[in-house]
């Protein structure tokens, strides 16, 4: 019984440890931006690290470029939030899932490995809009709800 409780614990803390594996890593910082995650808010610099559930919010005439392990490149403008629902990604597969929101603002998307291999498995949500990606670059504007893709 011991062993079977321990080897339980053990299983647990093997997804745990799991979930926090970076999802990307802030390349630009224009003006003021800061991270969200369990309830704290965190200065963004260039090498921050954003993780899955981690909330993006930039300030007015700011902007934040992220590129996510799978090289796609996220670019959030002037008074943006966008939050990464889910993401994972394995390298020696290229298998992976992205799901991210974008509650307000730009966002311009450069897809990375996950959309490429799998464009079933990249969706990125706004409040009237599922959007799955089956381009390479597009620009998501939450407040005048405009798509493009190319």
């Amino acid at each position: 019984m011991k062993n079977a409780l321990f080897l339980i614990c053990l299983s647990l803390i093997a997804m745990a440890s799991d979930s926090t594996e970076i999802a990307g890593t802030v390349k630009t910082v224009k003006g003021q931006a800061y991270i969200e995650r369990a309830g704290k808010h965190i200065p963004v610099s260039v090498g921050s690290s954003l993780y899955p559930f981690d909330r993006l919010i930039s300030g007015p005439s700011s902007s934040v470029g992220v590129t996510l392990s799978d090289s796609t490149m996220l670019t959030a403008g002037p008074n943006s939030t966008i939050e990464l629902n889910q993401y994972a990604f394995d390298r020696n597969t290229r298998a992976g899932r992205m799901d991210t929101s974008v509650k307000r603002g730009t966002v311009a998307i450069v897809s990375g490995q996950i959309a490429k291999a799998n464009p079933e498995q990249v969706v990125f949500r706004t409040s009237t809009v599922t959007l799955g990606v089956r381009g390479t670059e597009f620009i998501i504007d939450v407040d005048a709800e405009i798509k493009s893709e190319k």
